[in-house]
């Protein structure tokens, strides 16, 4: 099949979840299949290193520079209260993008189309083709039920923040049930994502590609650091803001109990765009170091990895990276939703402050333990949850959309 990605974003070098997601779905796929992409991409990205890293598995790449996250956002963000549509409507409608999609689909015939999460793309002019070619069939990749996680922040944080979502999540709403409907099929990371998806729309044509690892980066190794038996490790985007308020949970009502009982535990919180108020604790036991270039090392030298999240959907691959290295986690019930993972087989689910630092202490001084479910969780991530795995389910669902002309 000749394959377009549409996305907001490049896939690569992959930093952060939804990038990887793509780059692992994209070069899986790209085995057997000529994989192209066309994407947005913001100030903060590299084009030309961008293009270069994703010409490794695709055939063509078309990077459009987008409006900057940054500058104007929250005057846009204002404005776009009073509109109709939604903030991310209006935040990726780039007008050099659509000029960019015309002359690639009708240059070249495309078999399927997989736009990427993001729901402003839905505005693009995708169903093209050359002259007496068809055109091709378009699947909506939905990384978390957007809405759903919108309405959860309308709930959390400022005062502006809270008036945002709470008007923006509606408008959310009522465009990603118009995605799902208006495309030939839509893929959820997970069960629960789909089961909610098929509760609102009985004939939605879905399927569950789960995120996913890449099994051979991240495993443990010889030469890895051995673990301290002191570091907490949390990793993630700091300043996303379900990881900034579980940063913050984190730092607030966890680690005061840690430290309390556990003198010689250190906290290592990793991630790009730390926030001032992530950067205020900082201290001889509480390290941010921002972005790191070995993502790995740290990982592999922590002790027990933390998900202290309280907001969110889809999955998250913070979660299945620590498992394919062999950490112990102690991770909230949603932290780890839609993974197969059982409660003290492969990592502890806990929820509340206290029973949280309970659990991260009783791996600190039990390693043994710890081990062992960081045994299991790597078997279950290399059995499940590899990227090729996830393409192969990406695949099979693509040729049969392809195979029946996108008729259900």
């Amino acid at each position: 099949m000749r394959i377009l990605f549409v996305s907001a974003y490049p896939a690569s070098p992959a930093t952060y979840g939804g990038q990887r997601r793509l780059e692992g779905l994209m070069s899986g796929l790209a085995r057997r299949h000529e994989v192209s992409a066309a994407a947005l991409a913001n100030p903060r990205f590299d084009i030309s290193v961008a293009e270069r890293e994703m010409r490794r598995y695709c055939d063509d790449v078309i990077l459009v520079r987008s409006r900057s996250e940054d500058r104007g956002k929250r005057m846009l963000q204002l404005r776009t209260l009073f509109s109709r549509r939604s903030f991310e409507s209006h935040f990726l409608q780039v007008p050099e993008f659509q000029p960019a999609l015309d002359a690639a689909l009708t240059k070249k015939p495309v078999d399927a189309i997989i736009v990427s999460a993001a729901l402003g793309m839905g505005g693009y002019r995708l169903k093209q083709a050359p002259p007496g070619k068809p055109t091709p069939r378009i699947v909506f990749d939905d990384h978390n039920i957007e809405f759903d996680l919108q309405r959860q922040l309308s709930r959390a944080g400022s005062v502006m923040r809270r008036l945002h979502y709470t008007i923006n999540w509606r408008k959310v709403r009522r465009e990603e049930l118009e995605e799902w409907r208006s495309r030939d099929g839509v893929t959820f990371t997970s069960v629960p994502d789909r089961d909610r998806a098929l509760s609102r729309i009985p004939s939605l044509r879905a399927a569950v590609v789960p995120n996913a690892v890449d099994v051979s980066a991240f495993e443990p190794r010889e030469a890895d650091p051995p673990p301290d038996g002191a570091t907490v490790m949390f990793f993630g985007i700091n300043d996303y803001y379900p990881n900034t308020d579980g940063i913050l949970f984190l730092l607030r009502e966890i680690w005061p109990r840690i430290a309390s009982s556990h003198p010689r535990a250190r906290l290592k919180i990793v991630g790009p765009r730390p926030t001032p108020e992530i950067l205020a604790h900082r201290s001889d036991r509480i390290e941010v170091t921002g972005r790191v270039d070995d993502l790995r090392r740290h990982i592999a030298s922590a002790s027990v990895m933390v998900v202290p999240l309280r907001l969110g959907g889809g999955t998250r691959l913070k979660v299945l990276e620590a498992m394919a290295m062999g950490k112990p986690i102690v991770s909230t019930v949603i932290g780890a939703e839609g993974i197969a993972a059982v409660h003290d087989e492969h990592l502890l689910l806990v929820d509340q402050p206290d029973q949280f630092a309970a659990a991260v202490g009783s791996l600190l001084d039990d390693p043994n333990r710890g081990a062992q479910l960081g045994r299991r969780g790597r078997a279950l991530v290399t059995e499940r949850y590899s990227w090729s795995a996830a393409a192969d389910e990406m695949e099979r669902f693509l040729s049969e959309i392809v195979t029946n002309n996108g008729q259900t």
